[in-house]
């Protein structure tokens, strides 16, 4: 998958922008993702789900916060 970018500075470095904009990409849906899977499980607090969902959440919280700041630094490797 290749995409063209027009108008761009000659020293855009158009591979790693794209690779900063997929990290950007997949972050996206894990901020929606986590805040759904903690509220799961505060509402299973009786059941063994709580922990599976507990631990599910905060790990993909921290690796959306990871990613994010993976690809806005990658993000502006790319346009300075």
């Amino acid at each position: 998958m290749q995409l063209i970018l027009i108008n761009m500075t000659k020293h855009t470095d158009q591979r790693i922008l794209v690779k900063g904009i997929k990290y950007l990409a997949i972050a996206l849906p894990l901020l929606f993702l986590s805040p759904y899977l903690l509220s799961l499980a505060f509402l299973n607090k009786e059941n063994y789900m709580f922990y599976v969902g507990l631990s599910l959440g905060v790990v993909l919280g921290g690796l959306a916060i990871w990613l994010i700041f993976k690809g806005l630094k990658t993000f502006m490797k790319a346009i300075y």
